[in-house]
């Protein structure tokens, strides 16, 4: 039976029409050759993951700016990608700089307050992907969007990334810790840290599970 994410990456596929990885890498290849058509299915192929990821660590605002700078950068930069197999993470690691990127420009000469502004815009727009994360309450069925928004915010950027990236997008460690650029074993202490501070912020609230 597919997950939530499992189902909305098939639909994905099936609406841009790429079905396999040889598909995939085909197409890759054409964009690597300067053809703009291949990559604009390209685009519609990955388009969902990145806005879905640079939400959850930067929040709703300039999100489509930031998209789009992500995939500008991956436009100029596939002449220059040796292996396509990767694209996938190279494109989460533009994704995770262009993140940094906009934190850093967000916190200069701004508190922390009213840098999590972003956050409080449209907490419904979290509520899809949240309900997949591990070792959480059923966060749908419980109506805790704002509490999970809360929680993520509670966790320092670093802790964030690895549990958006892991749990939220359901990457596997290894590809985590190729995208973030740290060994795989700091992916597994910020991740278990990451969740046991989730899970104390949700108990802090009156939560137990």
């Amino acid at each position: 039976m597919l997950t939530s994410n499992q189902t909305s990456k098939a639909n994905v596929k099936s609406a841009t029409g790429v079905q396999t990885e040889q598909e995939l890498q085909k197409l890759i290849k054409l964009c690597q050759q300067g053809d703009k058509q291949s990559f604009r299915v390209l685009y519609q192929h990955y388009q969902q993951r990145v806005r879905s990821t640079l939400c959850q660590l930067c929040g709703t605002s300039a999100l489509d700016d930031l998209v789009q700078e992500v995939f500008l950068k991956a436009w100029k930069g596939l002449p220059q990608l040796k292996t396509t197999k990767y694209f996938s993470t190279w494109l989460y690691r533009i994704s995770w700089n262009v993140a940094i990127d906009q934190r850093r420009k967000l916190s200069q000469g701004v508190d922390k307050t009213s840098l999590n502004e972003n956050w409080e815009q449209e907490p419904s727009s979290y509520s899809k992907d949240l309900e997949s994360l591990q070792d959480t309450p059923d966060i749908m069925h419980l109506h805790y969007q704002d509490l999970v928004r809360r929680g993520l915010d509670n966790l320092s950027f670093e802790h964030r990334a690895v549990l958006v990236l892991h749990d939220l997008e359901d990457l596997p460690q290894k590809q985590v810790a190729d995208i973030l650029d740290i060994p795989v074993g700091t992916v597994k202490s910020r991740l278990f840290h990451a969740r046991n501070l989730f899970k104390k912020f949700l108990e802090q609230q009156g939560i137990s599970f």
